[in-house]
């Protein structure tokens, strides 16, 4: 990896230096004036409400080495002031960034791990992250920045020295995914489930697979990880696993890397699975039948990286959680709250209610949000998860939102008891609830879409009964 200049910046982006030396070394680049540090080069990018290339001056004046700014009608007086600075004039700052994160990316001769899927994107990187870890110093998406702005950023900051780099990759639609494969160049993709997330946008989960199958579509002689107990992914593998490099991980179909003689518990699991031919035992620190999926992906990415078998289980037993994705809050009088707020699908919904079954509770309490972008399909999945509840050991149901009230109803007409039933139009209805009827040893999930905003209850609760 060399050191990026200005010079090689103006080469990439066709942009003219306003002022500015080209043999300035750029160390890392920002989109936020608020956040930005005494030599970074910020980039104006301009979104639907938000026009960043305003605030170049700003950048300047809070300490940022030069700006890379589109559409700004520049006069000698504004660029007085900043003689000793760098001003980059593109015509995109947004397709700037793209060409600059591709450039750097291509600096690198590392592997490239790329991740994907309906759900368990965040978990799973943070699995395979770790286990890549143990081996060498990596690069990772942070938090879920997982779009055509984070991810490009996330490569744009990587230190010169990193040896492999984690990236999640999301989209809303097709094409998304195609964008950030070509930019990132994988050569290991993983996907890690096909459900219904965005399938408003979509249309359909065949769409969804097409979308997510773009990860292949600016890879590097790949090698191809997919979770082969999902059934779109299991037909796709059995039709293309004479074509490309395919390595499959599960528990229920006969896979490469398979768990067998699991034991779930609260707080974690363990298995027994074979990593390069030997059988291990594998402890995952975090309960849930889904994560001993994530983990058996974590495996996969662990053999093809030739990473010592007691180094992969390290890498397994020591990795954390991002916020707000299943994490368990303990309160006084041992009320425990699942904050897995940040999305939903009916796949998490699922997986998300059977690991509260495995824990002990004096009564389990579902708080149940909208699942967004579903479209013409809204009705029929929301009325899934109403039946999904009456299959788990649910005592309380509450729900919020304009769809929401699909799963009460659903549930009711499954025979959930109705007195046990609530709906609310807004969140402080929710917490109002939840002070009067807590009581000691209670579990209470709160799963919904980010946009519902499910984790500002969780943090009222919080202060309420810490």
């Amino acid at each position: 990896m060399k050191d990026i200049t200005i010079k090689d910046v103006l080469a990439c982006t066709e942009g003219k230096l306003i002022t500015g030396d080209e043999a300035l070394i750029c160390k890392e680049f920002s989109k936020d004036t608020r956040t930005i540090k005494k030599g970074d080069i910020y980039i104006g990018i301009k979104g639907e409400n938000f026009n960043g290339n305003a605030f170049w001056k700003k950048a300047l004046d809070n300490g940022a080495m030069g700006v890379i700014i589109q559409d700004v009608k520049l006069d000698k007086h504004d660029i007085e002031p900043y003689q000793d600075k760098v001003i980059i004039e593109v015509e995109d700052t947004l397709q700037a960034l793209y060409k600059l994160a591709s450039y750097k990316r291509d600096t690198y001769d590392v592997p490239v791990i790329a991740i994907t899927g309906s759900v368990g994107k965040t978990s799973t990187k943070d699995l395979v992250a770790n286990v890549v870890a143990q081996k060498y110093k990596i690069c990772k998406t942070i938090g879920n920045n997982n779009n055509n702005i984070g991810m490009p950023f996330t490569i744009l900051n990587a230190p010169n020295d990193i040896e492999a780099f984690v990236l999640e990759m999301g989209m809303n639609h097709l094409g998304e995914i195609h964008l950030l494969s070509k930019i990132a160049k994988p050569n290991i993709c993983i996907i890690t489930n096909i459900g219904t997330s965005h399938i408003g946008n979509l249309g359909s989960r065949e769409n969804i697979l097409k979308a997510k199958l773009e990860i292949l579509d600016g890879a590097k002689n790949p090698y191809m990880i997919i979770n082969n107990d999902n059934d779109l992914l299991h037909k796709w593998y059995k039709e293309h696993k004479d074509k490309i490099n395919v390595k499959t991980y599960g528990i229920h179909e006969k896979s490469d890397i398979q768990a067998e003689e699991i034991e779930l518990y609260e707080n974690g699991s363990k298995y027994n699975t074979y990593v390069k031919n030997k059988k291990e035992n594998i402890k995952v620190p975090v309960g849930g039948e889904h994560f001993v999926l994530n983990s058996l992906c974590a495996i996969a990415v662990g053999e093809l990286l030739n990473i010592e078998n007691d180094a992969i289980k390290r890498g397994i037993e020591t990795f954390s959680l991002t916020k707000n994705r299943m994490e368990i809050i303990e309160l006084k009088n041992g009320i425990r709250l699942i904050n897995d707020a940040y999305n939903s699908s009916v796949e998490s919904v699922k997986a998300s209610l059977a690991y509260m079954n495995h824990m002990k509770a004096n009564r389990r309490i579902a708080v149940l949000g909208d699942i967004l972008e579903t479209g013409e399909f809204a009705l029929a999945l929301h009325k899934e998860i109403g039946e999904i509840v009456c299959e788990n050991q649910v005592d309380i149901l509450i729900c919020s939102g304009e769809n929401a009230k699909y799963i009460a109803e659903s549930a009711k007409e499954k025979g959930f008891n109705e007195k046990n039933i609530y709906y609310f139009e807004n969140r402080e209805e929710i917490v109002n609830l939840l002070k009067q009827i807590m009581q000691s040893e209670d579990v209470i999930l709160f799963k919904a879409s980010n946009g519902m905003r499910f984790f500002d209850i969780v943090e009222k609760i919080k202060i309420e009964f810490k």
